[in-house]
């Protein structure tokens, strides 16, 4: 897949009137003749080519003057892989909006965040993706609205309030131009008594979709195997854990479905929605193309009988990039079990309280601002990765160091490996688990060199980094199928 594929029409219609929900994402139809956009997939009779034309993002067909189709509601389709494998200044700004920047900060935020000016942001976003941030912002607000419409009883004037609208009126004009319907209209559409309403305040079910395959063993696996008491559980078939957000806090609960994942959110601030669902999305990887992923993998004659095994993996990544820096120090040289007792003991003494009347979560996981007052001789760990974990909590907490969705992950590993006590080891874990580059790899890792040794691939880290050349730049998917040869409990879903 290329970047700007909205540009290729043949392969465009083609995939329209194949219906392949793989592109879903990728490039959004706009009919001519109707003048509503569509996601690839749509179920209804393809528009004759002619009539057919392509846009890079929902925001663009919008700007276009095109109302979202009802039957197969472009708005929610999974986000374009792009955003996620790329880390160039249109990739970092599409994640930061994501995450909820704009209507928080405004543009100018959003530029202050990259490092470039508001111009240069605005100039790259509408070359590539035909839209500038603010109508980037006002279609993903768009979207929060329809599904506080459909999924709560809210009133109104509070679902216009929490998806991030100024005003009623912006509001009411912005969901009638978008999806030809007002807001009284879409809430009437959904059935009387519909699964999705929720009935607790705060609280909204989800369907979080994506590109298949999914394999969810060693992504739900390693987040529950791994998981820090308080903070994270498994329960009833779910993967629940606390967030810290910008206007509150929230507790999601995940649960793999054959084509979707179950999305439990209860928000102490509604505004929270769009970072919370987002945040979970990237966790979860779910913006992913596997095809392209494990195709690339498969032309290794030692990968491809993995792929074909249990194709659809993902990184397990997280909510929280300052949070996953600190717990991959706890981990450094100590088992599994080890660094979730450290963070544990972390949690309890320095972690907020909230409560959990659905589980057993108590706290979020303590800020960098809470564990640089941490007294180092109060850590159960040697002297030396004491001064390590200071270090990082105190440039975290001062802002010398920054991990965050649009951190340029070369200059980032660069600040990482400026720290006393930061191997190639943990920086390239933070890399692929915490910044999401999907290229990490740790060819020093002991489950990575024991399982090339048992396929027959190159054990020593040299030799093993040249011969995974092939496999960029996937690499960090390459190490989930590496690891998945273990009988580790990272791998396997929790019963």
């Amino acid at each position: 897949m290329q970047t700007g594929m909205h540009i290729d029409r043949d392969r465009c219609v083609r995939a329209v009137q194949s219906k392949d929900a793989r592109f879903d994402g990728w490039f959004f139809t706009a009919v001519l003749t109707t003048r509503i956009y569509c996601r690839p997939s749509c179920p209804a009779v393809p528009p004759k080519a002619q009539n057919m034309t392509f846009y890079p993002s929902a925001a663009a067909c919008q700007q276009a003057g095109f109302r979202a189709c009802k039957r197969c509601r472009p708005d929610t389709s999974p986000g374009s892989p792009e955003w996620n494998h790329r880390a160039d200044l249109v990739a970092r700004a599409m994640r930061l909006i994501a995450d909820g920047i704009v209507d928080r900060d405004g543009v100018p935020g959003l530029a202050a965040r990259l490092g470039y000016s508001t111009r240069q942001v605005e100039r790259q976003l509408l070359a590539e993706l035909g839209a500038g941030p603010l109508a980037l912002a006002r279609a993903q607000r768009a979207q929060t609205a329809r599904l506080l419409v459909e999924t709560t009883a809210l009133p109104m004037a509070e679902i216009a309030f929490a998806a991030g609208f100024s005003s009623i009126r912006t509001f009411n004009d912005t969901v009638r131009e978008v999806f030809a319907l007002s807001p009284s209209e879409l809430r009437a559409r959904v059935p009387k008594k519909s699964d999705s309403a929720v009935g607790t305040p705060g609280t909204l079910a989800l369907r979080l979709p994506f590109r298949a395959p999914l394999n969810p063993d060693n992504l739900f696996g390693h987040l529950a195997a791994t998981a820090v008491p308080g903070v994270e559980e498994w329960r009833d078939g779910a993967y629940r854990r606390t967030l810290r957000l910008p206007y509150g806090h929230g507790i999601a609960a995940l649960t793999p479905r054959p084509d979707h994942i179950a999305c439990r959110l209860t928000l102490s601030d509604l505004r929270d929605l769009t970072v919370a669902t987002s945040r979970c999305r990237r966790m979860l990887d779910l913006d992913a193309d596997p095809v392209a992923v494990d195709d690339q993998l498969r032309t290794d004659p030692f990968l491809a009988p993995l792929v074909d095994k249990a194709p659809g993996r993902r990184v397990p990544r997280t909510v929280d990039e300052a949070e996953f820096a600190v717990r991959a120090v706890l981990g450094q040289q100590v088992s599994t079990a080890a660094a979730r007792t450290h963070a544990a003991r972390l949690v309890t003494a320095h972690g907020k309280p909230l409560d959990d009347p659905e589980g057993g979560l108590t706290h979020l996981f303590p800020s960098p601002e809470a564990l640089a007052d941490v007294d180092p001789e109060t850590l159960a760990m040697p002297r030396t990765r004491r001064t390590t974990f200071t270090t990082l909590v105190r440039q975290l907490a001062d802002g010398t160091l920054h991990l965050g969705v649009e951190s340029d992950w070369a200059e980032a590993r660069a600040r990482l490996l400026e720290l006393p006590g930061f191997g190639p080891w943990t920086v390239d874990v933070i890399a692929m688990r915490a910044l999401g580059d999907p290229d990490a790899f740790l060819p020093t890792d002991l489950g990575i060199r024991r399982a090339a040794g048992e396929l027959g691939l190159p054990a020593t880290p040299a030799a093993l980094t040249a011969r995974a050349e092939a496999w960029r730049p996937w690499r960090a998917y390459a190490v989930q199928y590496l690891w998945a040869t273990d009988s580790h409990p990272i791998n396997f879903l929790p019963v």
